[in-house]
């Protein structure tokens, strides 16, 4: 067995922490279909090793200098052609995990990526010391952690920009990932800290010190405190707004029987997803639809038409679910025929008026092309009357489309209020382990402080800000006992990343 040498040597001092763990090595791209190019990556104390072998030569990478090199597979005593491949090698400290990395930019072929795969397992060999393996989910990443590459905020971050969906997905995950969370989670901590250090001197001096200096500190100390509870609640409160972006913004469709839901829903997806039909009652049930809306992960519920009276058992159970939806839903679009001699039948008014808890509503008065403007502005004013003029009332068309492209606008605008988010204010998104410490610990612990400060003992204050100072620590990896944080964040990650 290999002794592992001395950190205290000054020869190793400037080795990454990982350098002694197995050289890992992984496919970033899909092996599941064909494609032009299949990416490769290696990272470790071998790696270099492992390039050497697999260009046949003695020589050292050059390092972040692409070049295009034959690959063979050595294992059998004779050189076997694998691949004609890109080569990248980035030198330890200044890649991706803080360690040696190389990057095979391969052939997309799953026989040439298999190939060389196994070229590289065959490498390792343990009785020599030379530990290669497949990497574990999230690995590259977690090195990149350890050898001080990144934060854990950072390394979510990554996480959430890989799983990004949509362009307002996109810019929420580029807060944490460019660090710039951490910058926010840093000045708090220094705040804290510092108080700390005030508190500690009463405690250690107090006895040389006057009581109206200590009075003073504690409440220049209880001050700050306060001006920094209250940003913290900020960030926390833009932050359950803006994790509405990640499930998607549910809208649900609204209206009578055969007032049109299911074609305007059509004219927004640009689809066939919900079956349109003139004889009323033709959705039975709720259908979700997930969208993009400029930029927007939205998710569009179609729902059965609500009428006051019908013998049909499963149109009353659609009608239930129909209310059920707009109830969880984040907004309401409520579709209105002109035609019908009942604009709203009495128990969709009373449904709408009531019943909906939030007031995201917009009310949609479709088929416009089929009545003339007296009528659509009649309409409008007796449905201000109704509802005291609490909600936007628009008018659209989905036979010649009119009214459509400002309906879309219209939702946008609602979901950057939903989710407080501007062209000036991006999104903030943190994994849910974050908004956990950022209550039970940092709040938790500001309130704690400030409770004790009240009372005058100084001792239970300083460990009350310790404890929101350790919680900020478990946010960004900055602290002792880390490691029971770090199998959930890493766990989620795909293999390769």
């Amino acid at each position: 067995m290999l002794c592992r040498p001395s950190l205290g040597i000054r020869l190793y001092s400037s080795l990454p922490a990982t350098y002694y763990h197995p050289t890992i090595y992984a496919l970033s791209t899909s092996l599941g279909q064909k494609s032009a190019i299949a990416v490769l990556r290696i990272t470790g104390s071998h790696t270099k090793h492992i390039f050497q072998e697999l260009t046949a030569s003695t020589k050292t990478p050059i390092e972040r200098r692409a070049s295009l090199r034959n690959l063979y597979d050595n294992s059998q005593g004779k050189k076997n052609f694998l691949d004609s491949s890109l080569v990248l090698y980035f030198a330890n400290p200044k890649s991706y995990t803080g360690e040696d990395m190389l990057e095979l930019h391969l052939h997309g072929g799953r026989a040439v990526v298999k190939s060389v795969l196994k070229a590289i397992e065959r490498m390792g060999n343990m009785q020599s010391g030379r530990v290669i393996r497949y990497a574990l989910p999230g690995e590259f990443s977690q090195r990149a952690f350890q050898n001080g590459r990144m934060d854990l905020t950072q390394v979510e971050g990554v996480g959430e920009l890989i799983d990004a969906e949509t362009e307002t997905q996109r810019r929420s995950a580029v807060s944490s990932m460019t660090g710039q969370n951490k910058q926010i989670f840093e000045r708090w901590r220094a705040t804290i800290v510092s108080n700390i250090a005030q508190l500690t001197a009463i405690i250690d001096f107090g006895d040389d010190a006057e009581i109206e200096d200590i009075d003073q500190i504690l409440r220049a100390a209880s001050l700050q405190m306060r001006a920094l509870r209250k940003e913290v609640e900020r960030f926390v409160r833009k932050v359950d707004r803006s994790a509405i972006l990640q499930n998607g913004i549910k809208v649900a469709f609204l209206g009578s029987p055969n007032a049109g839901k299911s074609s305007l829903l059509n004219c927004i997806t640009n689809d066939d997803t919900s079956i349109v039909s003139n004889i009323p009652g033709t959705t039975r049930d709720s259908i979700d639809v997930p969208l993009d809306i400029n930029g927007f992960k939205v998710v569009l519920c179609d729902t059965a038409g609500i009428r006051d009276t019908t013998e049909d058992e499963i149109e009353q159970e659609g009608i239930k679910r129909a209310k059920a939806k707009a109830s969880q839903s984040d907004l309401a679009i409520v579709v209105v025929d002109p035609l019908s001699e009942q604009i709203l039948n009495p128990q969709l008014c009373e449904f709408v008026r009531t019943a909906i808890p939030h007031k995201q509503i917009i009310i949609v008065i479709n088929k416009v092309d089929l009545v003339d403007d007296g009528t659509v502005t009649k309409i409008k004013k007796y449905l201000q009357t109704s509802f005291e003029e609490q909600f936007v009332i628009t008018s659209t068309s989905c036979n010649t489309l009119e009214g459509i492209d400002y309906l879309v606008a219209q939702l946008s605008q609602r979901f950057e209020t939903l989710s407080e988010t501007t062209q000036d204010s991006d999104p903030i998104t943190v994994s849910k382990r974050v908004q956990e410490i950022l209550t039970n610990d940092i709040l938790f612990g500001i309130d704690e402080f400030l409770r004790t400060c009240e009372s005058g003992d100084v001792v239970m204050a300083s460990e009350n800000l310790n404890y929101a100072a350790e919680g900020i620590g478990k946010i960004t990896g900055e602290t002792v006992g880390i490691e029971e944080v770090l199998g959930i964040v890493f766990s989620r990650f795909c293999v390769g990343k």
